[in-house]
């Protein structure tokens, strides 16, 4: 693999950093080592550092096998193992409820076209900045969108999904702590959620702020601290500034393209790009209010023009020393979705070397990884950890 591979002896070092702090995390207070205690005091016992490490985040559940955002796909998620399900994208209806969608534009992701009942909803509006048409969760009250029910989103890349087509509705965000509570108690260990706030400063514009209702959800279910098992996100930092006020959970900024900027700072004439954010100075005022980055797994390994990776960026160590944790984004099994060494034939809905791709990632030293397909992801550590 040339370029995509690192030697051998910072395969190996990377290896046994990973697999301690995830002996340490899981196991090391139970054993009574003393690294082990220390950091659960630090981070609230139980808290996110106890986690797995490399963490399995269920990208919108189990999406790889099920319609995305549904209880399908999340329960799916957790019965393949994922060690957390990100639950859900969050989006708000016309009169103020959350619920989970991959955007408000859910032309794609429901069958709301066949319901000629709302053919009058369809409309173009400006979504940070992009002329988006179709219909949007925001013109809609709950009970109209409980009537609507989920498809696949990427049907040419996933066929099979489309058996599934109609059989889960929209779930709201009070749904899914419910269900996360209802999980926990019935496997017998703490289920984990990773939700997100989709487009804030869109929202906050329409006087639909999201932070307040995530808060204010978070509050009646007893899930605000900085123990409790539900990591926040957002593609907005200012929207995880203003979560750091409200609740006391993890945090995580989430980092697009190099060249791209923030919608919030578009908003508010900052110039800073993802690119100035990745820097040690950028890296050290995220670290001023939230736990973690979530970064696009191009920021971890670039690609050149034909789709092969490069050699690694100085992320993974840069953002370890201004203290946050890495949980890239997203690892998919199909072919489009895998760096062009690793695909195998030129089918859209064929699997590639997903394995071979997962471990030139794990070795960079990331502490997860969101993925479409947990199974693969969880093989693919127990792989990675054994060497």
């Amino acid at each position: 693999m040339g370029a995509q591979e690192s030697n051998g002896q910072e395969r190996g070092t990377a290896r046994r950093a990973l697999l301690g702090a995830a002996v340490l995390g899981a196991g090391g207070a139970v054993l009574g080592l003393p690294g082990a205690a220390g950091a659960d005091e630090r981070h609230g016992g139980g808290g996110y550092r106890s986690l797995p490490r490399p963490t399995v985040i269920g990208h919108r559940g189990a999406s790889g096998y099920r319609p995305e955002h549904t209880f399908g796909s999340y329960q799916l998620a957790l019965d393949l193992g994922a060690d957390v399900v990100e639950a859900g994208d969050l989006v708000p209806t016309k009169d103020g409820h959350l619920v989970c969608r991959h955007e408000p534009e859910i032309g794609g992701t429901t069958d709301v076209s066949a319901h000629p009942e709302f053919a009058d909803r369809k409309t173009t509006k400006t979504l940070d900045g992009v002329a988006t048409t179709g219909w949007f969760t925001e013109d809609f009250t709950l009970a109209e969108l409980k009537t609507l029910r989920a498809v696949e989103r990427i049907p040419a890349n996933r066929p099979h999904n489309t058996l599934y087509n109609g059989r889960w509705e929209i779930p709201t965000f009070e749904e899914v702590l419910r269900w996360q509570d209802e999980q926990t108690r019935k496997r017998g260990k703490q289920v984990w959620i990773y939700p997100e706030t989709k487009h804030p400063t869109y929202f906050r514009k329409l006087g639909l702020g999201l932070e307040e209702r995530v808060a204010r959800l978070l509050r009646k279910y007893g899930k605000d601290k900085k123990d409790s098992p539900v990591i926040l996100q957002s593609f907005e930092p200012s929207s995880i500034e203003r979560l750091d006020k409200l609740v006391g959970n993890p945090l995580a900024v989430l980092l697009s393209a190099a060249n791209t900027r923030p919608w919030d700072f578009v908003e508010a004439g900052d110039p800073r790009t993802v690119a100035d954010l990745v820097r040690p100075e950028g890296l050290k005022w995220i670290a001023s209010f939230a736990q973690g980055i979530g970064p696009t797994l191009d920021l971890i390994i670039p690609k050149d023009a034909a789709g092969n990776l490069t050699q690694p960026t100085t992320l993974v160590a840069d953002a370890h020393r201004a203290g946050l944790i890495l949980h890239p984004y997203t690892m998919r099994n199909e072919n489009p979705f895998l760096p062009a060494s690793f695909r195998r034939g030129t089918a859209a809905d064929a699997y590639g070397d997903a394995f071979g791709a997962f471990k030139v990632y794990f070795e960079t030293g990331i502490d997860g990884v969101f993925s479409d397909n947990a199974d693969t992801a969880l093989l693919a550590r127990a792989d990675f950890l054994k060497g």
